[in-house]
């Protein structure tokens, strides 16, 4: 029997092991902006997406560049420098302080030491680890990628990578109209770029289950009443923006159409105001 594209990935069946992998992902985030050049918009703190998991994408180092992939198949954490050096690490649920000093050991030869305070992962609790709940939200994120990447592909304006944020754990994808938004200092991007967001999100305090959004900064007149596809809606706790449960595109017969749909028509709803 074929596997589903989009399995089922209600959060409280692997919430403690979707906590574990967002707090690996963190670290990973945290070695990246420790040596990586700013990127705008924080683009230079965000994890991508491959077959087998995630990746931080090259990271400069004195010798050249390395990087790190959580390999969600084999379950290890990979590292490889340019200059052909490398190990792996067991991804099994240890807990996060444990994860951070694994990763800083192994490092420490290859001659990458990244400034990443260690506080932040100083939680000795053991973490949870089912593999087939990482295994049903791997197969999940790379559909989700590609469908955000064909999206991307349709638009004229700039847009950022399609990448994950670890600390809110989503995978986001920004469009931006090229508009200044007035009297905001243009130094200063993350606000005074117009802009929509588009992402995908596992739960959280807000809305415990997993859910795709679409947000337009600053918010245009009329944005949150137009028209959405069925199963969407507009959201107004916690943020306001269109909203398509997860746990629709497991209920159609063309889930990746449906997705699709959401993506065109809330950028519609929000880039017919931004641009004319």
């Amino acid at each position: 029997m074929t596997e589903p594209h989009f399995p089922d990935l209600s959060l409280a069946t692997w919430r403690g092991t979707r906590d574990t992998l967002q707090g690996y992902s963190r670290l990973l985030g945290a070695i990246r902006r420790s040596s990586s050049p700013r990127q705008r918009h924080w683009a230079h703190v965000t994890l991508q997406v491959v077959p087998e998991g995630l990746i931080t994408t090259p990271v400069p180092c004195s010798d050249g560049t390395f990087g790190l992939r959580l390999d969600l198949v084999h379950h290890k954490l990979r590292i490889l420098t340019s200059e052909g050096q490398g190990l792996e690490l067991p991804l099994e649920g240890q807990s996060l302080a444990r994860f951070y000093s694994e990763v800083m050991a192994a490092l420490e030869p290859l001659g990458v030491r990244p400034s990443v305070d260690a506080e932040p992962f100083s939680n000795s609790s053991p973490g949870e680890w089912d593999r087939e709940a990482i295994e049903r939200f791997r197969r999940a994120l790379v559909e989700i990628d590609a469908v955000f990447k064909a999206f991307k592909g349709d638009q004229r304006q700039e847009t950022s990578p399609v990448h994950l944020f670890p600390h809110h754990f989503d995978l986001a994808l920004s469009w931006f109209s090229g508009r200044q938004v007035p009297g905001q200092e243009a130094k200063g991007e993350e606000w005074s770029d117009e802009q929509m967001t588009f992402g995908f999100a596992t739960g959280d305090e807000v809305i415990p289950e997993p859910y795709f959004y679409a947000t337009a900064y600053p918010e245009p007149e009329g944005f949150v009443s137009s028209r959405l596809p069925d199963r969407a809606y507009w959201n107004h706790a916690g943020f306001s923006g269109a909203m398509l449960p997860y746990s629709a595109l497991e209920q159609v017969d063309e889930p990746h159409q449906l997705l699709a749909e959401f993506l065109r028509q809330s950028h519609e709803a929000g880039a017919s105001r931004m641009v004319g």
